[in-house]
């Protein structure tokens, strides 16, 4: 993907508010960003070999983790 928008008419797009736009900015940065990291993981990876078993997190410790971070984000429902 290129980094450059695709050239368009503006007249014929309409315009995001300023906070919107900086919104979909820092959107797409942290996305970039995330993908910087998922491809150093594969890239170390593909250089080293995978890592060893003692060395890794077993998936049910990172699934109980995440489901932990969603439930403090997400208000209590009575």
């Amino acid at each position: 993907m290129s980094e450059q928008p695709a050239p368009a008419d503006t007249a014929a797009r309409q315009q995001l508010e300023p906070a919107a736009a900086d919104a979909v900015r820092a959107y797409a940065a942290k996305t970039r960003a995330d993908a910087d990291r998922f491809a150093a993981v594969l890239e170390d990876i593909a250089t080293n070999g995978l890592p060893s078993v003692d060395d890794c997190t077993p998936w049910e410790e990172l699934r109980e983790a995440h489901l932990a971070r969603l439930a403090r984000q997400r208000p209590a429902v009575a």
